[in-house]
Order: C-alpha cells, then sequence, then structure tokens
C-alpha cells in the first residue's frame, strides 16, 4: 500500500494527496488548542467527591463536533466522511506516541509495582474479567453483536483503542463497541463511577483499601472519582491509605494491566462470545466473533478499511513528529513545562522508541503487535538498573502523558462522526453495557482485594 492508494470502507478507491493528510492534521491541532485552552474543569458533588473534565474530554467533544458540522461548512474547513475514515487510519500510528511514554512510566516504576504485594497484582485478574463477566451477557441479551467484544473485553480507555485498532480496524465493529464504550467513558464514567462507588463504600462489606484498588480502574479521572468518593466516608488518615492504593492500582492497570488485556482478556472475550452468543443473542441474526489470537499486519476482521501501520515510514514519521509536537502546547499551558531543549530531548526520545519498536514489529513479521514491541523498548530504557536509564527518564518525566493523550484523542474525536448510524442503532443500549462493564471491573478487581486485606485489617 502507498500514500496515493488506499481503499475506503465504501470499497471505493481514492487518492490520498498529502494535502488532505496536512489539513487534517491541522484540525486537529486546532482541537487540541481549543481543548487545552479550556483546561480542566473540576465539578463538585458534594464532600469530597468531585468529577474532573480533562482537555482530553473537550479534544474528543471538539473533533466529533467538527465532523458532524463538516455538511454545512465550506470544503476547505469540512471533515468529510473519506475525511473521517483517514482520521480512524491514523489512530492507531499516533496512538503509538503515547503507549512509548506508558512504556516508559513502567520501566521506571517496575520495582514499585513488583513490591506492591499478592493484592495489587491479583486484584487486575477482576479489573478485566469482571468488564466482560457483567457486560457481556447483557449485552448480548440486548441484541449487541460483535460491537460487544470491544466495549466490554476492557474499560475503554487509550490502550484499549490501541489493541483493538490494530486487531481489527476502528471501522469493524469490534473498533465501533471499544469507541463506543471509550466515548460513553469519557462523558459519563467519572459521574457513574463516583455514584456507584460511594454506594458500595456506603454498605460498609468491603474494607476500604479493597474499595480503592478497585477504584484503580485505568483512567485518571474515574480512578479519582471513585477514590474521593471512598475516602470522603473514611478518616483523613485511612483517606490517605486510599488514594494511595487506588493510585498504585490504577498504575498497575494502565501499565502492566495493557499486556494482560492484550494476550488474556481479549481472547478471553472472544471465547466467551463464540459460547454466549448462540445462547443469549437475539435480533440480528448469529454473527460469529473474529478471531483474536493472530496479529497481522491486515486488519483481519476489517480487510476493506485502511491500514494505518502499512502506510509509508515518512507518512507514519509525520503523524508520530506531528502527535508530539502539538502535545507539547498543553505540557506548556496546563502542565507547566516549556518546551526547553530537555523537552524537545524527552519528545525526540518518545518518537525514537515509536520508530524503534515499529522497526520491530515490521522485521518480525508483525506476528507481534506494534504496542508490545513499543512498550519493551521504552521499559528497557527507564529500567532503573540498566546504564542511562535515570537520564531516559529524566527527560521524558517533562512531557506529561496525558498531554500527549490529547492529540491522539482528537484524531479520534474527528473520525466519530462516520459512525453516528451506529451509535444511534446502539443508542441506549451500549450505554447501559459501558455502565455495567464500569460496575463490573471495580466490583471484580474490589472482590479479589477483599480476599487479601481482610485477613490483616
Amino acid at each position: 500500500m502507498t500514500m496515493n492508494d488506499i481503499a475506503l470502507p465504501a470499497g471505493r478507491r481514492t487518492t490520498l494527496a498529502a494535502g488532505r493528510l496536512i489539513r487534517l492534521l491541522a484540525f486537529a491541532a486546532v482541537c487540541v488548542l481549543v481543548a487545552e485552552l479550556i483546561g480542566t474543569l473540576s465539578i463538585p458533588l458534594g464532600g469530597k467527591m468531585q468529577i474532573v473534565l480533562m482537555p482530553l474530554v473537550w479534544a474528543l467533544i471538539a473533533g466529533a463536533l467538527w465532523g458532524l458540522a463538516s455538511k454545512s461548512l465550506p470544503d476547505g474547513l469540512a471533515a468529510g466522511t473519506s475525511m473521517q475514515h483517514l482520521s480512524a487510519a491514523i489512530l492507531q500510528p499516533a496512538l503509538l506516541i503515547f503507549i512509548a511514554k506508558l512504556g516508559l512510566l513502567v520501566g521506571g516504576n517496575l520495582p514499585t509495582i513488583m513490591a506492591s504485594g499478592w493484592a495489587l497484582v491479583f486484584q487486575e485478574f477482576g479489573h478485566f474479567f469482571g468488564t466482560m463477566l457483567l457486560g457481556l451477557p447483557v449485552a448480548l441479551l440486548l441484541g449487541i453483536k460483535r460491537e460487544a467484544i470491544g466495549a466490554t473485553f476492557s474499560v475503554g480507555r487509550e490502550p484499549s483503542l490501541a489493541i483493538i485498532g490494530e486487531k481489527y480496524g476502528m471501522d469493524s465493529p469490534e473498533g465501533h463497541g471499544v469507541l463506543a464504550e471509550y466515548v460513553t467513558g469519557t462523558v459519563i464514567g467519572a459521574v457513574f463511577i463516583a455514584l456507584f462507588a460511594g454506594f458500595v463504600a456506603s454498605l460498609g462489606i468491603f474494607n476500604p483499601l479493597a474499595l480503592a484498588m478497585g477504584a484503580g480502574v485505568g483512567s485518571g479521572s474515574m480512578m479519582a472519582a471513585a477514590a474521593g468518593a471512598i475516602a470522603a466516608q473514611e478518616t483523613e488518615e485511612v483517606g490517605k491509605q486510599v488514594a494511595a492504593f487506588a493510585a498504585a492500582a490504577n498504575l498497575i492497570t494502565v501499565t502492566i494491566g495493557t499486556y494482560f488485556t492484550l494476550f488474556v482478556s481479549l481472547p478471553f472475550t472472544v471465547w466467551l462470545y463464540g459460547k454466549l452468543e448462540p445462547v443469549l443473542g437475539r435480533g440480528r441474526g448469529r454473527e460469529a466473533a473474529a478471531p483474536a489470537a493472530h496479529f497481522s499486519a491486515k486488519p483481519s476482521a476489517a480487510p476493506e478499511a485502511v491500514d494505518g501501520m502499512r502506510l509509508p515510514l515518512p507518512v507514519l514519521a509525520g503523524i508520530w513528529i506531528f502527535a508530539g509536537a502539538v502535545a507539547l502546547f498543553g505540557n506548556w499551558y496546563n502542565y507547566k513545562a516549556a518546551p526547553d531543549a530537555t523537552v524537545l530531548t524527552g519528545l525526540a526520545v518518545i518518537v525514537a522508541v515509536v520508530a524503534a519498536g515499529y522497526g520491530l514489529y515490521r522485521l518480525t513479521g508483525a506476528r507481534l503487535p506494534a504496542v508490545l514491541w513499543v512498550s519493551l523498548v521504552a521499559m528497557v530504557l527507564t529500567y532503573p538498573s540498566l546504564p542511562f536509564a535515570a537520564e531516559v527518564a529524566a527527560v521524558t518525566s517533562k512531557i506529561n502523558f496525558l498531554a500527549l493523550a490529547t492529540p491522539v484523542i482528537a484524531i479520534a474525536g474527528l473520525s466519530i462522526a462516520k459512525d453516528v448510524p451506529v451509535f444511534r442503532r446502539l443508542g441506549w443500549r451500549i450505554v447501559v453495557v459501558s455502565l455495567l462493564a464500569n460496575a463490573g471491573t471495580f466490583l471484580g478487581a474490589t472482590l479479589i482485594a477483599q480476599f487479601f486485606v481482610h485477613p490483616h485489617m
């Protein structure tokens, strides 16, 4: 595949000029600029509870509104259907920048993670099996088909988008499901989990530290909302412990949990879908799950879609550099790190990590996903006992990972409008499934953590 030869999901052929890609990236940059200028807003819910709306939320909304309004905009400003498909195609390569930063955080924190104890290790099973065990059966009963895999294999955060995007493509049913889960979780997930965690805590059944570990669902805003709701019902000292354990659990979920999701929960969800769909499925007829055991350079479930990972290397490098460079504005404006020599060096390291990981991905025949290779390269660079780990960690720590997430989510937002018919068809059902997945991950992790912490408290 070349930059000038891309198949659109409708089966039509089109010419992708460099100008179209540049225009799309310019639209994403505007969305990021608006989002970062709005900044982080906190909505108090009473007591210590609050909902935190970060710039990436505004970037997602801005991109989606731009796409929805494109029919009324002049051609030069419109992000039409073809551009929305292009946005979905480049989302996966752009996400590798975020994954690289995540891997750099993992490497430096591996000793802490390994010393966290069995409760923090095993609660991860609850996080990732709780989503599907509660959400998948309900999704099938409501008539949702393969979208249920993307919506329930994990709480749909940025790494989940990367995994589903690479395996199936964002234009696949699985891609629609994970994106719907991401949108639902982003818009109302924090509100829901705060209310739900507060209610469960008020029952007095679980140890507050078990509840804290359940709060580490992989989303910073949802973790903060849930931990705040739990801590508000405890003493000040216990409240501090709740915050610490929630943060540790969230770190594990965001980092090590990415690999657990990739190799355990996604294949298990596909297997469980195959078993439950013939029994519980209804509505649009039987629909088999696409295989998830083998990763390849071509999306297995959506062969007609653009495969962003097969774009020419100069185009991919441009996408990586764009995502990192645009993030520098938010990194300066909201996280107070001016783009000096240290920050620019850190960005260069992150882009180099992505390039090295992508090179290994291609050299190994794309048998394992690019997110894994990029993460491994990043982890090696910052593992404390290795040479230069401290220096690499120091320069890359100047770039906030949330700042890197905002440009990626802006690109995702620009792709949403084309999927409105799918979201409209799923309607309230996908919202219910998403909230049940969020409840399941909280309850599953809490139940397992309770087994370990209860005898000691």
